[in-house]
C-alpha cells in the first residue's frame, strides 16, 4: 500500500455503530456504501493494509439490472464473486443465469463445506457464514456436458450470430442475410443446419439460380463459400447445437417454490474449444429473452441477472454491425429488467461503447510482468473515478478473493472506490459430482420438455420432396410402387413457391406463410410459443 492510504491519527473519526476508529478517508468511502434498501454484501473496506470490518461494500439490489465487469487475472477469484453475488440475488428472488467454462459452477447447489480458510475469511469480514445450497437447473449446449440440452433453430438464430459461428466475412456476412430473406418470404422454415444447407444448395442448383437474381443477385461463388462453411461446421460435430424442441428463455425468470430465484446453470466446459460457438450463442439467449420481456423500466429488482463469462471471445474479430447489434442489446435491456455481467481479464477486453454501459466494477487483481501488461494496467486505472487509493500500486498487490470496487449507489451516482475484502460463497466452491448432477438434471421438470431431439419436416425435406423414389425411405418406396401413375412431379420452384406448398407449410409448427419473419436485433426471429 501507498501513503496515500495511510492517515496520522489526528483524522481519524468514530464511524456510527462502529467497534472502532476508521480513518477519515476509510469512513468517507464507507458511507458511500451506507444504503438504505435491499442491497447485496460483498465484503469489507482494506484500508493502510488492513481489514475494517465494520466498514461494508454493498451493491444495491435495484442497480443490478445497470449492469457490470467483474475483471481479474487468471486465479484471483472472478469465478467466486460470481458464486457470492449469484448466491445473494437468489436468496432475494432474483433469477440468476451463470455461463459455468470451467465446470466448477454446478457447486451452488449443494451446501459448502467448512473449512479453516472459510471460517478465517469470514471472521475477517464479519460474514455469518453458513452452508447453504441454492435451487438450481444445469443446461448443456445441445446436450453436450450434464444438462438439459438448449438449442436454438437457426430461422431464430438469425443471419449475424450465425456469420460469427461460421467465422464469414462482411460480404459473405451480408449474403447469408439475403439467404435467409429468401428462405422466410418462401415461408421456408430452418429448423436445423440441414435446412439451411439445403436451401443454399438449392439457390445454387440449375433450377435455382433465376431466384438469386430476385434477392438482390447473391453471386453462385459466395454462395458456395457459405455451403462450403456450413458442410466444415457439420463435420466439427456442431449440428446439435441446432434444432428443436428450441429452448425457452423465459425458462431463465423462474423462481423456487420457497421464492428464491433459480439459478441456471449452464456448463461450457464440454464446448470450450469452440469459442466461437458457445459465445455467440450466450448472446442469442440475451437477444431471444430482449424480444420477448416486457418494458419495466426502473424495478425494485431485477427480473435476472445474466453472467456472461470469458466475455473477450464475444468479441474476437466481431463485425461492425454484430458490436453495434451488443451495444445496442445491452443498452436497452436494462429497461426489461435484465442486468448483464461481462467476465473477463481486463476492461480493455470490452469495447469502450459497452464498457460506458456497465456501472458496476469488480476488479480483481491484475498482473504487470510484460510491457503489454503494463500498458493494460494504466488503462484499466483510467477507467475508475478518481480514487485516494493509488491504483496502479493496489491492482498488483491484491490477495485472491480481494478486489477494487466501485458501484452505482441508490440514486445512480457511483460510489466511491474501495478495495474489498470479498465475502466467501456459502455454497460449495467446486464442482457437483457427476452422478448426482446427471439424476438433479434427470429429476428436473424441464428435462422432459427437452431431452428428446425432434426432426419435424422443414425446408431440407420440401426442399428434397421431388426426389425419385429409390432416395425415398422403404415406407415411402411401397407407397409409391402402389400409387397409381400421375402427373409429372412439379418442379424444386413450384414446390417453394406453389400454393401446395403453402398449404403443406401451414401445417407445421411455428411456419408464417406468404410474409417475410420479422427479424430483431442480430436478425433473429421471434418465435411463437
Amino acid at each position: 500500500m501507498s501513503d496515500r492510504e495511510t492517515m496520522p491519527p489526528a483524522t481519524t473519526s468514530e464511524a456510527p455503530g462502529s467497534a472502532r476508529a476508521l480513518p477519515r478517508e476509510a469512513l468517507e468511502i464507507a458511507s458511500g456504501y451506507a444504503f438504505t434498501g435491499p442491497a447485496l454484501d460483498l465484503g469489507a473496506l482494506m484500508w493502510g493494509g488492513e481489514c475494517l470490518p465494520d466498514a461494508q461494500i454493498r451493491i444495491p439490489l435495484p442497480m443490478l439490472n445497470r449492469h457490470g465487469l467483474v475483471a481479474g487475472a487468471t486465479g484471483t477469484g472472478k469465478t467466486k464473486t460470481l458464486q457470492l453475488v449469484a448466491e445473494q440475488l437468489s436468496a432475494q428472488g432474483v433469477p440468476v443465469f451463470l455461463a459455468d467454462i470451467k465446470g466448477d459452477l454446478s457447486g451452488i447447489s449443494a451446501a459448502g463445506q467448512p473449512n479453516d480458510k472459510v471460517s478465517g475469511r469470514a471472521a475477517e469480514v464479519h460474514q455469518e457464514w453458513t452452508p447453504t445450497g441454492f435451487p438450481a437447473e444445469f443446461y448443456a449446449l445441445g446436450g453436450l456436458g450434464h444438462g438439459i440440452p438448449v438449442r436454438a433453430t437457426v430461422t431464430s438464430f438469425g443471419p449475424v450470430l450465425l456469420a460469427k459461428v461460421l467465422q464469414l466475412n462482411q460480404t459473405q456476412e451480408q449474403s447469408l442475410g439475403l439467404i435467409f430473406h429468401y428462405a422466410d418470404q418462401k415461408g421456408l422454415d430452418l429448423v436445423d443446419l440441414k435446412d439451411l444447407r439445403a436451401v443454399v444448395a438449392f439457390l445454387t442448383s440449375d433450377e435455382g439460380r433465376a431466384e438469386l437474381k430476385g434477392i438482390g443477385g447473391l453471386s453462385t461463388a459466395t454462395a458456395g463459400v457459405i455451403l462450403r462453411s456450413l458442410t466444415a461446421f457439420e463435420a466439427q460435430g456442431m449440428a446439435d447445437f441446432f434444432g428443436e424442441p428450441e429452448f425457452d428463455t423465459g425458462e431463465f425468470l423462474r423462481t423456487a417454490d420457497d421464492g428464491r430465484g433459480i439459478v441456471s446453470v449452464l456448463e461450457l466446459a464440454a464446448v470450450q474449444d469452440r469459442p466461437q460457438l458457445f459465445s455467440t450463442f450466450l448472446m442469442w439467449l440475451l437477444a431471444d429473452l430482449f424480444h420477448d420481456l416486457p418494458e419495466v423500466g426502473d424495478a425494485e429488482r431485477p427480473g435476472l441477472v445474466f453472467f456472461f463469462d470469458e466475455a473477450h471471445l464475444l468479441f474476437d474479430d466481431a463485425s461492425k454491425a454484430f458490436l453495434d447489434s451488443i451495444t445496442q442489446t445491452v443498452r436497452l435491456i436494462r429497461s426489461k429488467g435484465v442486468g448483464v455481467f461481462f467476465v473477463t481479464q481486463t476492461p480493455k477486453d470490452v469495447p469502450s461503447d459497452v464498457l460506458a454501459q456497465l456501472g458496476n466494477r469488480v476488479q480483481h487483481a491484475l498482473r504487470a510482468f510484460t510491457p503489454d501488461d503494463q500498458k493494460a494496467l494504466k488503462a484499466t486505472v483510467k477507467t475508475f473515478p478518481n480514487s485516494a487509493y493509488d491504483l496502479e500500486e493496489l491492482l498488483t498487490g491484491l490477495g485472491t478473493g480481494e478486489a477494487v470496487v466501485t458501484v452505482l449507489g441508490e440514486k445512480g451516482a457511483p460510489t466511491p472506490v474501495a478495495a474489498t475484502r470479498l465475502r466467501a460463497p456459502e455454497s460449495l466452491m467446486g464442482p457437483v459430482e457427476g452422478p448426482a448432477l446427471d439424476e438433479a438434471v434427470r429429476s428436473s421438470p424441464l428435462y422432459g420438455r427437452y431431452a428428446q431431439a425432434v426432426d419435424r419436416e422443414s425446408a431440407y425435406e420440401k426442399l428434397t420432396s421431388d426426389q425419385p423414389a429409390g432416395a425415398k425411405g422403404p415406407d415411402e418406396m411401397k407407397e409409391a410402387a402402389a400409387a397409381p401413375k400421375a402427373k409429372p412431379q412439379p418442379s424444386v420452384v413450384e414446390q417453394v413457391v406453389g400454393s401446395g406448398m403453402f398449404k403443406s407449410l401451414a401445417r407445421s409448427v411455428g411456419t408464417q406463410i406468404g410474409r417475410e419473419i420479422t427479424r430483431s436485433l442480430f436478425g433473429t426471429a421471434r418465435r411463437r410459443r
